[in-house]
C-alpha cells in the first residue's frame, strides 16, 4: 500500500541505523539499494515491509529499541562530536552496542534528566512542543525571590520570543541570600528557564532537571543511566487514536 512507503532517508533513520542526515550521505554515496538497485535519491520511496533495502549490500534490519535515563552532569555537552574536545554525554553511554540520540538537550551548565533512545517517534513526541510533556527543574536562584515573582513565573513572564506558558512554581526553601524552587515547563525553548529568571532580575546559580513528565531521577547517580520501564515507556509515547 501506497501509505506504508516512506522517503528512503526516512527509512533508513526510522531503522535506527542513523539520522535522516546520515542517511542521505549514505545514499548520495551510492551505498544504499533498493530491490537490489542502487538508489541515490533520498526522497525515492521504499515500503520498508515489502522492499528489500540495504546498506553496504546488508539488508537493512530495525535494530532494537532502546529507551534510556541518563543524569547528565554539569560540564558535559549533548552533542555527539565537540570540535574543542568537550565531554559530550556520548562519553558516558560508550557501552550502550546501539546508535542512540538524547530527546532533548540540556545546555553545558545543567544537569540531569536526559532521556536517550534510538526510537525517533518515541524522541520527536517527547521534544515536540505541542506535545505539551512537562519538564520539572531544581532552581537556585541568584536573589531571594519573593511571592509577587514567583507568581509572575506562574502566570507567564514575557521573553524576546513570546510569553511563556503558565508554568507550576514551588517554593522550595530560602537562605539567607538564596531562594531555591521546583519549576515545571511544557515548552522547550532555548535556555528558557534561565531566561524567566532573568525576566525577574536574577541570575540561575544552578538548574538541574528532574522530571519529564512522571518520570523522575530518583537514586540514580551522576553520569549513570538505566533503562526505562516498560511502564515508562508507554507513559512518553504518543495516544494514537483510530487506524492509520
Amino acid at each position: 500500500m501506497r501509505g506504508l512507503k516512506k522517503t528512503l532517508d526516512r527509512v533508513l533513520s526510522k531503522a535506527g541505523v542513523g539520522s535522516r542526515t546520515e542517511a542521505r550521505r549514505w545514499i548520495a554515496e551510492g551505498r544504499v539499494a533498493v530491490n537490489g538497485r542502487k538508489v541515490q535519491t533520498p526522497g525515492a520511496w521504499a515500503d520498508p515491509d515489502r522492499d528489500q533495502v540495504t546498506l553496504d549490500g546488508k539488508p537493512l534490519r530495525a535494530a532494537n529499541k532502546v529507551y534510556l535515563l541518563l543524569y547528565k552532569p554539569k560540564g558535559y555537552l549533548s552533542t555527539h562530536k565537540d570540535p574543542e574536545g568537550r565531554p559530550t554525554i556520548y562519553d558516558l553511554l560508550k557501552d550502550v552496542p546501539e546508535k542512540v540520540f538524547s530527546a532533548g538537550r540540556l545546555d553545558q551548565d545543567t544537569s540531569g534528566l536526559l532521556l536517550i533512545t534510538n526510537d525517533t517517534v518515541f524522541g520527536d513526541y517527547v521534544t515536540d512542543p505541542e506535545s505539551h510533556v512537562p519538564k520539572t527543574y531544581l532552581v537556585k536562584a541568584s536573589a531571594l525571590l519573593s511571592d509577587d515573582q514567583l507568581l509572575r513565573l506562574r502566570d507567564g513572564v514575557e521573553l524576546s520570543d513570546g510569553p511563556t506558558r503558565p508554568a507550576e512554581v514551588k517554593r522550595v526553601r530560602d537562605s539567607a541570600r538564596f531562594t531555591f524552587f521546583e519549576i515545571t515547563i511544557t515548552e522547550g525553548r532555548n535556555r528558557q528557564v534561565r531566561r524567566m529568571v532573568e525576566a525577574l532580575g536574577a541570575k540561575v546559580l544552578k538548574l538541574v532537571r528532574t522530571k519529564i513528565g512522571a518520570i523522575g531521577i530518583g537514586d540514580l547517580e551522576i553520569g549513570k543511566y538505566r533503562a526505562l520501564t516498560a511502564a515508562e515507556v508507554r507513559a512518553l509515547q504518543p495516544r494514537r487514536s483510530g487506524t492509520r
